[in-house]
């Protein structure tokens, strides 16, 4: 061995034991250095990455002398998790999803070979902590993953664990790893087998190709920006969440990432692989995943930021972003002031609170739409809405549990000083039509701005089942999961729908999207903002996704002329994609007659069924019947 030779003067087991202490000391100093920022110096990384695979390849081929020696099997164990949340932590920092893969067959050895699980040191709470914070990290990286199977298997265990524990555990040591068991059960009970039929990432299998996108027609020069920095940023009182994970930030961190080609269909890629090292170790992920894939998005999550450190993080990824890049930027909260106890009323596991506290009232005195003699309420003209009332104090997302406005209020003005470089804001809050203030007052570059609706759409008899469950945004669930977001609207859950009908209507979506796609890019006035927006595959996507969701809750009949209830864009878009439109009237309509709910939306005159290319009939005659039939016309 090279490096035994090279220390020959020294013991295998002092040297060990020397490089253990340093790579303790290296690993401490890379867990303190701040995952954000494209200058940083990722020397310590390297570092502590050389030191621990050196200890790897010690422990490997001076196995029995190091035992002899006093080495401990946890101790390898303790070796392999930090190899493991060094990657983990790289690809925190670069979002490149191999790191994530590797972090995955370390974690996923030490679990086969149960290097925490003594069994003659039953009683050693220490050990019994190191086991479950290695099942919780583990659990994190999977399902970031998408490895549904072995989240399952992880979740027993932990839960297991956390049984057995009670007896040698301290109350409080107990009562917050039951809380974690407790956060784990919420998070999977919202993002069920349902929600995960199609990957959330941008698919080759299930997207476009962006090579096969119309070229918008415009007279504006492109600068072909793209997407390089994301921010995302969720905290809602009682959300649904996972450690510092939130439901809807998983999503959004999901939503802007290239899907490895294949590794959506492959349920276990890393069974038979081998644990080692170096070439010695056949990693089956990075086999599929395609190399002509364009880098990801570099994303950052922050959980209940203090308003400074979002501040200086916002700082330093726009004075980094590169001459060709566009940072996006997802803020999800309750609004406040005006709230004495700020809760979410877009955030649907919030709706308990909220109806406790009353609503805003800004929000009441919504009049009824008119009825026609059918029962059903009559069409008018969709018109945008410029001017929005917040009330007498000016208007925040709420950004943590205590504190002073200062630090846990983000205001409109926060961003604008940051709109010297081209952004992509998201604000999903009951207060997001207060950042429309943001339009005009741009310090160089006008801001793509998407906001959710102030108010989300009244329960009725088909939503009642849902609205009190926890799944998180109904507006981020549209960016990232629109089918799913129609069903939950309409009333229609997991359980009642098959995957062949799942997959049709994917296809629906898929070729309704397309057709707005063509409607928007040949449409004249096109903001040159917008213009630049559909230049980058992910970006486009959100907006196509975000004209979707503004038609649904448009021509849904429970939110119809409530324009509390409806998202806004900024600067605004082309009437040729309005809700009023043919297309998008004809695009809802589509979904409507393929799930049974037609009356359930408001269509104008003469937009029928007959004018689209897909017809739907049930056997059942039922929107949550099984069996379905599906006429193409014209294809997909």
């Amino acid at each position: 061995m090279t490096m035994a030779h090279s220390n020959s003067s020294v013991p295998i087991t002092e040297l060990f034991w020397s490089l253990l202490d340093k790579a303790d000391r290296k690993f401490s100093r890379v867990r303190d250095l701040p995952n954000y920022g494209r200058n940083r110096n990722d020397a310590d990384f390297h570092k502590a990455f050389k030191i621990y695979t050196q200890l790897w390849k010690l422990q490997q081929e001076h196995r029995q002398k190091l035992v002899e020696a006093g080495l401990r099997r946890w101790e390898v164990g303790e070796i392999a998790a930090r190899i493991a949340q060094l990657y983990y932590g790289q690809y925190q920092r670069t979002s490149d999803s191999s790191y994530l893969s590797e972090a995955y067959i370390f974690y996923e050895a030490i679990l086969n070979r149960e290097y925490f699980r003594d069994s003659s040191l039953p009683q050693d709470t220490a050990l019994a902590n190191k086991q479950l914070r290695f099942l919780a990290r583990f659990l994190i990286v999977c399902l970031v993953l998408g490895r549904r199977e072995m989240v399952s298997k992880l979740v027993g265990l932990l839960k297991s664990m956390v049984e057995e524990c009670k007896k040698t555990f301290q109350e409080i040591e107990i009562k917050e790893w039951k809380h974690v068991v407790q956060e784990i059960f919420r998070f999977l009970k919202a993002d069920t087998s349902f929600m995960n039929m199609k990957p959330l990432r941008y698919s080759f299998l299930f997207d476009t190709n962006p090579d096969s996108l119309p070229i918008v027609a415009s007279s504006y020069k492109r600068r072909g920006l793209v997407l390089r920095d994301v921010i995302l940023s969720s905290y809602h009182h009682n959300e649904v969440k996972f450690t510092e994970l939130t439901l809807d930030t998983f999503r959004m961190l999901q939503c802007l990432e290239w899907e490895p080609s294949g590794s959506f269909s492959m349920r276990s890629a890393a069974e038979n692989s081998h644990f080692g090292s170096g070439t010695n170790r056949v990693n089956l992920l990075q086999d599929i995943r395609d190399q002509t894939l364009p880098p990801n998005p570099q994303k950052l999550i922050l959980y209940r930021p203090s308003v400074t450190h979002f501040l200086v993080v916002l700082a330093t990824i726009c004075e980094e972003l590169p001459p060709d890049g566009i940072m996006l930027i997802y803020l999800s909260a309750a609004g406040g002031p005006g709230l004495s106890s700020p809760v979410s009323l877009t955030s649907e596991n919030s709706l308990d609170a909220a109806e406790k506290i009353g609503e805003d009232v800004n929000n009441l005195g919504i009049s009824s739409p008119i009825r026609s003699p059918h029962g059903r309420p009559t069409r008018t003209s969709f018109q945008h809405k410029d001017s929005h009332k917040v009330g007498d104090q000016p208007s925040c997302l709420w950004f943590g549990s205590r504190g002073s406005e200062g630090s846990n209020f983000v205001y409109p003005c926060d961003l604008i000083p940051f709109t010297r470089k081209p952004i992509f804001l998201v604000i999903d809050s009951n207060k997001s039509q207060a950042f429309k203030v943001i339009h005009g007052n741009e310090k160089r570059e006008t801001a793509a701005i998407l906001l959710s609706p102030s108010s989300r759409p009244p329960p009725s008899a088909a939503t009642s089942d849902f609205t009190h469950a926890q799944h998180g945004s109904q507006f981020t669930m549209f960016l990232t999961a629109p089918v799913q977001a129609f069903c939950f609207l309409i009333g229609i859950s997991g359980t009642t729908i098959n995957t062949e009908k799942y997959e049709a209507a994917e296809k629906l979506l898929s070729s309704s999207l397309s057709e707005l796609d063509k409607f928007l890019v040949t449409s004249n006035g096109l903001h040159p903002v917008w213009v630049e927006v559909l230049g980058d595959p992910f970006l486009r996507r959100l907006l196509l996704r975000f004209i979707f969701c503004r038609a649904v809750l448009a021509l849904y009949a429970p939110t119809w002329h409530r324009e509390e209830c409806l998202p806004e864009c900024l600067p605004h878009l082309p009437e040729s994609v309005n809700p009023d439109s043919t297309v998008s009237q004809h695009a809802i309509m589509q979904f409507a007659n393929f799930f049974g709910v037609t009356n359930q939306f408001v269509f104008s005159e003469g937009i029928a069924s007959s004018e689209g290319s897909i017809i739907y009939r049930s056997t059942t005659g039922s929107s949550g019947g099984d069996e379905s039939h599906i006429s193409v016309a014209n294809g997909y």
